[in-house]
């Protein structure tokens, strides 16, 4: 069940129906119902924070909740008590700040994602021009995609030595036409060559603004 259509949950909504997953979506806005109906498995016009509400709608039988209710946190954080009364344990919950997320976490909130904050710093990094994508993993991880820095260009990987001397991993590579690469040790990374690395967000930062690494 996805509780609020707006951008975020409603993305999310249209996401899992993709993925083959029943998907309830409900809103207290006629014109969003109206939006969402025939794209969803359901969809309900209803205030999804009473727990009567919700257990009309069977919403028990439901294996994940998300609590997609934007800029009225009142409403956000009684949806997601609801939710826990009637028993759901895989509760999603967006939030807008801290202050937010804790108070839905106290609730019963498993799981309290910024979406907002997440786009605004995968944007910053994106500035970065030599960093193609980017995905973060809690507060320090995170997965790239960038361009090879020009001083590892035609050096093997065991050369290079970017785990020992940066703390992170070269996972693979991507050429112009050719398939996606598993690194090892002995690949060598050629002109051009896009890397998907993995490590801690401010060592992905240093790794991909690197100047002259052979003189380390």
């Amino acid at each position: 069940m996805v509780i609020g259509l707006g951008r975020f949950g409603g993305a999310v909504a249209l996401t899992l129906e993709r993925m083959g997953h029943e998907v309830l979506g409900a809103d207290t806005d006629p014109r969003l119902v109206h939006e969402f109906a025939g794209q969803l498995t359901k969809v309900v016009e209803a205030d999804c924070t009473e727990m009567a509400t919700l257990d009309q709608l069977g919403v028990a039988d439901f294996e994940a909740a998300v609590v997609a209710i934007g800029t009225d946190i009142e409403a956000s954080v009684l949806a997601v008590l609801a939710l826990c009364d009637l028993g759901i344990a895989n509760i999603w919950a967006k939030a807008n700040n801290d202050k937010h997320a804790r108070i839905l976490e106290r609730t019963g909130a498993r799981h309290v994602v910024f979406p907002e904050q997440r786009m605004g710093e995968r944007v910053a990094h994106l500035l970065n021009e030599r960093l193609l994508d980017f995905l973060a993993f809690g507060d320090d991880f995170a997965i790239a995609r960038l361009k090879a820095p020009d001083p590892i260009v035609g050096l093997p990987l065991m050369t290079s030595e970017c785990r020992k001397k940066f703390s992170v991993t070269v996972v693979g590579v991507k050429r112009t036409g050719q398939d996606f690469i598993h690194a090892v040790p002995d690949t060598i990374i050629f002109p051009d060559d896009e890397l998907v690395v993995s490590g801690r967000i401010e060592d992905i930062e240093r790794f991909s603004a690197i100047h002259n690494l052979r003189q380390r």
